[in-house]
């Protein structure tokens, strides 16, 4: 596979994270090299506070290395994608400043690069969050697929920061551009938000939960996750207990609530996840807690776990793969002590039980309905 992106400066060898040979996906697509070229046909002067966010696996903000550009990401994973390209293209470490979108923004901002993600209420909050940073002769300009850019995109940039308009589509890409307006009424930031679960989840029934922008189902109780609620195992002691890519942190905190004596580890390679999970538990719970930003499990000590609770993305980005539940429940099994247990909910087609069997030797069905199953592994 072709790992180098070309662009107008120069050509740059880019990878994802972690690396893996069998990953046939690039760290990079026609939205970053088409934001590029724009910047560089159009002369844009690249001096002042340069600001990256969004970026998916570093690739903008390492062909931008030499402008001294912030990245700001919600991905852990990104900002380890973009410290090993650094490495890899030559660019010195301290040449980016890396933060995270729970982080304070740049107080001025002269030139902002928008990859827009996924999550419309993500792109609302930080827009949010950057506003007041920016100038009438801050140079705006948004990049993305164009299945990833709607009226609701535009409106976004629009309503926050000014007036906002596209470019032609090339390769399936396409670009905004903002022209920031002082006195721009964008009213309040509505992240993070706030509501109560409803009853019939076990410990956690009516009590309040935070989301902050970005967090899966931000707004509800997904149903996989309820029914996951349904069907938690029983806590005896003080167990060390881990809610593996925890978003809200409604699992974990339902734990701590049926077994006090519990320690629980909230972890996740998303910040907006930890800080809402942080919120959650802090709100309805007290006790031993640890809430960690990082890849999966690791650097997490082997055989340190009681048990694992696990809903893994079949997602990265646009991109659907099941390498990210792979890494999660291998990272699991190291984690967990000799008859320890992982508990994982997914969608039947996912075949997650094949999975176990390979890696734990078994696999149990705990609770099933039309579209979820709940499967235990026990590490012998």
């Amino acid at each position: 596979m072709n790992d180098r992106m070309t662009t107008p400066w120069a050509e740059y060898a880019l990878n994802r994270f972690p690396e893996d040979p069998r990953d046939q996906l690039r760290a990079w697509d026609a939205a970053d090299t088409y934001l590029l070229r724009h910047l560089a046909e159009s002369g844009t002067a690249l001096s002042g506070t340069v600001v990256v966010v969004g970026d998916r696996w570093g690739a903008l903000t390492t062909a931008l290395s030499e402008h001294r550009p912030t990245q700001i990401t919600d991905s852990y994973l990104t900002q380890e994608a973009t410290r090993a390209n650094l490495v890899r293209n030559g660019a010195a470490a301290d040449s980016v400043r890396l933060l995270s979108t729970q982080d304070t923004p740049p107080g001025r901002i002269d030139v902002l690069l928008v990859r827009v993600p996924k999550s419309l209420a993500l792109l609302e909050d930080q827009l949010h969050r950057l506003a007041p940073g920016v100038h009438e002769g801050t140079v705006v300009v948004g990049t993305g697929m164009v299945k990833e850019i709607h009226t609701s995109t535009l409106r976004l940039f629009e309503r926050v920061l000014g007036p906002t308009r596209t470019s032609l589509a090339d390769k399936k890409a396409r670009l905004i551009f903002c022209t920031p307006l002082r006195g721009t009424a964008r009213g309040v930031n509505p992240w993070p938000y706030r509501y109560q679960l409803p009853e019939g989840v076990g410990a956690v029934s009516g009590r309040t939960v935070t989301n902050h922008a970005g967090v899966f189902c931000a707004d509800r109780l997904d149903i996989g996750t309820r029914f996951l609620l349904q069907h938690l195992p029983r806590v005896r002691g003080a167990e060390r207990v881990v809610d593996l890519g925890c978003g809200n942190g409604v699992v974990g905190t339902a734990i701590a609530l049926a077994g006090p004596a519990a320690e629980v580890l909230f972890a996740d390679e998303s910040y907006q996840a930890v800080a809402s999970a942080r919120e959650t538990y802090e709100a309805n719970a007290a006790g031993r807690a640890e809430f960690r930003v990082g890849d999966g499990l690791t650097g997490i000590p082997a055989e340190s776990a009681d048990l694992v609770v696990n809903n893994p993305p079949f997602h990265s980005h646009q991109a659907t793969t099941d390498a990210t539940a792979w890494r999660m429940f291998t990272g699991a099994r190291r984690a967990l002590r000799p008859g320890g247990e992982l508990w994982v909910i997914g969608n039947r087609h996912l075949g997650y039980h094949l999975k176990l069997r390979r890696l734990f030797g078994n696999s149990e069905l705990m609770a099933s309905d039309a579209k979820f199953v709940v499967l235990r592994a026990v590490k012998k």
